[in-house]
């Protein structure tokens, strides 16, 4: 039943009864047309479709654009760091309740900052499920109304099918650059860099079929799917980039430390065991582990930030990683935009020291845009949640493409590297779905 007036500052909200999945659900309503901007983000036991456009926050390289209802579009220039901007936009929303969904490009990290940064919207309707209910909340009666006659219908037509994406393309210029990076690290210019290859899709994608099929065979600690302004991407995040809750709680969950999974019950016992022992790829979770402390250090109490289920195997689709995590609570005067920041970009997919990383890759790749940037949804509690964007599929303008890279260290070599970069993409690449 709805609760209150239905305006921007007071939604009206429906629970209702249904018996679908929910990912069978998320894909129903972004399919359904009904909505032209949205994002779906699946946290672990909910599940959320944000739809339509109330408001819009759009960081571009050197301004910030804002549209918040009953006022006019606003475009200012910003200096400083991107976090900053993007607080401040949203510190300025006329609404006393609201929830932000959206992504950030790995390019907020870069020197120079070029193109688009960031591009999130605070949703007409929002659908939640979680604990076996579905929650829709919005503004418009209309829109509410609709989403209940489309869940009322019976299932539409399954996904698509598969036609799987050849992943072992382009490694010759892949491997060049990975022995180049290798170089630089012996010169002493970094530690650690990801060094990341783009595998170009031959033909147009149903993206939202690609989300079904990808999650169907994934096991993600966050999901996405999102349409905003006409530029799509689905992924499967194999870890948290940073939760942030009301109370100033913060989490990331760095990951690093690859090896192949779902090849077999005593192929993967056995990789898993060469995972654990090889001092390479220990070596590499354990600083990235470091620099997620280091990180947390500058905004948290130092006292309360710990490291928990230290170098812990995750099995994340068709891959398996080392993984732990980094907690503490934020100092007084901080919030989830300061935490963000400080582990923006994710340490596992730029590298150690991070500056000189960065550096690294913008001479290294062309522009990385959505990839290791990250999806994210933030709160006016206070509250923040965001997904480090691998194993994902992009796609704008009729052309799709998938992304993955590979932690180069010292005692990298290139040949490994590549093959670690195809047990990535593999995560998505058997599950693309073609346009029909």
């Amino acid at each position: 039943m709805s609760t209150g007036p239905r305006t921007a500052a007071h939604p009206a909200e429906r629970v209702v009864e249904h018996s679908s999945a929910p990912l069978a659900l998320m894909a129903r309503l972004a399919g359904s047309g009904l909505f032209g901007d949205y994002v779906v983000y699946e946290r672990p036991g909910s599940w959320t479709f944000a739809g339509g456009m109330l408001a819009e926050v759009v960081l571009d390289a050197g301004a910030v654009h804002a549209h918040w209802p009953g006022q006019a579009p606003a475009t200012r220039p910003w200096t400083g760091r991107p976090a900053d901007a993007l607080r401040d936009a949203f510190a300025a929303a006329p609404l006393p309740a609201w929830n932000a969904y959206g992504w950030i490009a790995f390019e907020c990290a870069a020197p120079r900052p070029t193109g688009r940064l960031a591009h999130l919207i605070v949703p007409r309707t929002e659908v939640r499920a979680e604990n076996g209910r579905v929650t829709i909340t919005g503004v418009d009666e209309a829109d509410i109304e609709q989403v209940e006659k489309l869940l009322a219908k019976p299932e539409g037509r399954p996904a698509g099918e598969p036609s799987p994406v050849d992943v072992r393309a382009g490694g010759g210029p892949y491997r060049a650059r990975v022995a180049e990076a290798v170089a630089e690290i012996h010169a002493g210019r970094y530690q650690k860099v990801i060094v990341s290859r783009r595998l170009d899709v031959p033909y147009p994608v149903d993206v939202v079929s690609t989300y079904v099929r990808g999650r169907e065979a994934n096991t993600p600690a966050r999901s996405f799917l999102l349409d905003l302004g006409g530029f799509q991407a689905t992924g499967f995040s194999p870890e948290v980039l940073a939760s942030v809750d009301p109370a100033g709680h913060v989490m990331t969950q760095p990951l690093a430390g690859t090896r192949a999974f779902g090849l077999g019950a005593d192929t993967d016992a056995r990789t898993r065991r060469d995972l654990e022992t090889d001092p390479k790829e220990i070596y590499e979770h354990a600083v990235s582990v470091r620099t997620s402390q280091e990180e947390l250090y500058r905004v948290c109490d130092q006292e309360t930030v710990r490291v928990t289920g230290f170098m812990t195997v995750k099995e994340r689709g068709s891959v398996q990683h080392l993984g732990s995590s980094v907690s503490g609570s934020l100092s007084p005067g901080r919030t989830g935009w300061d935490a963000l920041d400080a582990l923006f970009p994710g340490v596992t997919a730029s590298g150690i020291p991070k500056p000189e990383a960065v550096e690294a890759i913008t001479r290294l790749e062309e522009r990385r845009g959505l990839y290791s940037g990250a999806v994210v949804t933030v709160s006016h509690d206070g509250a923040l949640d965001s997904a480090l964007v691998l194993r994902a599929l992009y796609a704008e303008n009729g052309r799709a493409w998938l992304r993955a890279g590979a932690g180069i260290v010292a005692a990298s070599t290139p040949d490994r590297e590549y093959e670690e970069t195809c047990e990535k993409l593999s995560s998505i690449a058997p599950h693309v779905v073609p346009q029909t």
